[in-house]
């Protein structure tokens, strides 16, 4: 995900005479495609933050996005007047930690949380919902709009809504994963035949649902290892966690999550991390006596 959104942002720079995008990552040689174009690689978090104005961020969990923002904060009043814009999917609590903690040292932060996978950030078509101060909202939006993403989603100054408008995204996203691999598996034991559920899903509720399927009758459920998954198990299953306990802190449930977190977590402890989200199917054709792999067919 942010290795193309980085890359739409630096050609907008380069475009337009401007200053060349700084990064850091854990791995730094993965960002060899942004050097390549002529970004400007940099050995840790703090120097991209010393040397840039805007910073973004699209990191895995709420604790490395702490860890990062705890590291740029003991750099102490150079942070003055810098924006902070997190494209992640955090708890609305690390949303509002990092706006009261940034505020102390003058500067911004603006969550701005992303719906789209990895091919469509490299087409900069993602959907962000963000949230923050007027000023700095209006600051981050040209470098959004039509470079990064198609839209952008006003959630006003509070940052925890953008937070929560994210996580509702995916409860919804991991929700039809599991009630279109709960139909998947019937189809299966009942004889329709997943191809022409997946017809039926595709003609019925469009390509998003369609692709969905997809992801299951392809095996990408579980995809090869030097395929990263499209929505990692891991990731997903954060999210859900964040979702559960803020249902349960205001008195409701969300009983498809529960099963699909149960599912999911079930599929990571019987075949690893490397699996995608829609690895609640592999887990649903064991309950109904199925081998959790599917044969494909090679021809």
């Amino acid at each position: 995900m942010g290795l193309g959104m980085s890359l739409n942002l630096q050609k907008y720079l380069l475009a337009n005479g401007l200053p060349p995008l700084r990064y850091c990552n854990r791995t730094l040689s993965k960002g060899h495609a942004l050097h390549e174009i002529g970004a400007i690689p940099e050995h840790g978090f703090e120097d991209v933050v010393q040397n840039s104005d805007v910073i973004f961020t699209m990191i895995s969990t709420d604790d490395v996005l702490m860890e990062l923002l705890t590291k740029a904060l003991a750099t102490g009043d150079s942070l003055k007047g810098k924006i902070f814009v997190d494209t992640s999917t955090i708890h609305p609590d690390t949303s509002e930690w990092a706006a009261q903690r940034l505020s102390k040292f003058g500067s911004t932060f603006v969550a701005a949380p992303v719906f789209g996978a990895s091919p469509v950030a490299a087409t900069g078509k993602l959907i962000f919902a963000m949230a923050g101060p007027a000023k700095a909202t209006e600051t981050v939006r040209p470098l959004i709009m039509n470079i990064m993403g198609r839209s952008i989603i006003d959630m006003g100054e509070d940052v925890r809504k953008s937070s929560l408008l994210k996580i509702s995204g995916n409860v919804l996203v991991i929700s039809f994963m599991e009630v279109i691999a709960e139909a998947q598996v019937f189809a299966e034991v009942t004889g329709i035949g997943s191809h022409q559920l997946e017809d039926f899903i595709g003609n019925m509720f469009g390509p998003v649902l369609a692709s969905y399927s997809n992801r299951i009758t392809s095996g990408a459920y579980a995809p090869p290892l030097e395929t990263a998954p499209g929505f990692a198990a891991a990731l997903a299953c954060k999210d859900m966690k964040h979702a559960l306990s803020i249902a349960a802190s205001h008195n409701t449930n969300l009983p498809t999550l529960e099963t699909a977190s149960s599912r999911l977590n079930s599929a990571r402890d019987y075949a690893g991390e490397h699996l995608d989200s829609a690895a609640v199917y592999g887990i649903g054709r064991m309950e109904a006596s199925l081998p959790f792999w599917i044969a494909l067919d090679s021809s």
